[in-house]
């Protein structure tokens, strides 16, 4: 993928959602090189660490074109219920379009900071290789939203890039010259600024602000390959 196609794939708004990515193909491909053509086996991977059963509702975050959504809700079972937000129409309606065969995943424009969900009205919330798309002013907003919607017992996910020391330094520059590209017109996010911005994303740096929101201590988990998972649950016991 070429620096530029970065750049037209996504838009920042600082103010509102963040990160707005709206190439659908661009995504895809950028997902295909960075994990080798195996984020299939990081989406089944992540969904184990929640300890789905059949029947509950999950909140995924971010949720682009749909992928994850759609594993996490082959788990749950049509009896259970699955939500994907994310702040671009055009993910969106290709998320929905490729959901059709399960009528209880359902998608909707929004932002992990201003959700309409009632209280603890989920099981799950995820949110993988989307915290830092949002507004780093925000990302505790987000996180406060996530507790409070979760119900007691419930678990959250964050996950987010994580390269082994082999790919590492590679994977620093693609997304260094990336990052730099997309956020051209609209000013450097956190991420962008970052000399290491694979360390700016690791999921980890949520620990302190996970407390803060009342989560329990969080637990890191390491997914193959390239990928972080950080776990908290939202104390009480699990309905």
């Amino acid at each position: 993928m070429r620096h530029n196609d970065f750049q037209r794939q996504s838009t920042v708004h600082d103010d509102g959602p963040g990160v707005l990515i709206t190439r659908v193909r661009g995504y895809a491909a950028f997902n295909t090189i960075f994990f080798a053509g195996r984020r299939s086996r990081v989406d089944a991977a992540a969904a184990d660490l929640l300890g789905l059963q059949r029947g509950q509702a999950v909140l995924d975050i971010g949720c682009g074109p749909g992928a994850f959504a759609r594993v996490v809700a082959e788990r749950v079972g049509p009896t259970g219920h699955v939500v994907g937000v994310d702040p671009s129409r055009q993910m969106i309606d290709h998320a929905t379009a490729r959901a059709r065969r399960l009528p209880h995943c359902e998608f909707r424009v929004g932002t992990a900071q201003e959700l309409d969900d009632p209280d603890e009205s989920f099981d799950a919330v995820t949110a993988t290789f989307s915290m830092h798309h949002i507004p780093e002013g925000r990302r505790d907003d987000a996180l406060a939203q996530f507790f409070r919607v979760l119900r007691p017992g419930g678990r959250l996910l964050l996950a987010d890039m994580y390269p082994t020391d082999r790919i590492r330094p590679i994977a620093v520059r693609v997304l260094t010259r990336a990052m730099r590209h997309r956020h051209d017109e609209a000013g450097a996010s956190d991420v962008a600024r970052a000399v290491d911005p694979i360390a700016a994303v690791d999921v980890r740096n949520y620990a302190g602000a996970l407390r803060r929101a009342g989560f329990d201590e969080p637990a890191f988990h390491e997914i193959r390959p390239s990928t972080g998972c950080l776990v908290a649950v939202r104390p009480g016991p699990r309905g």
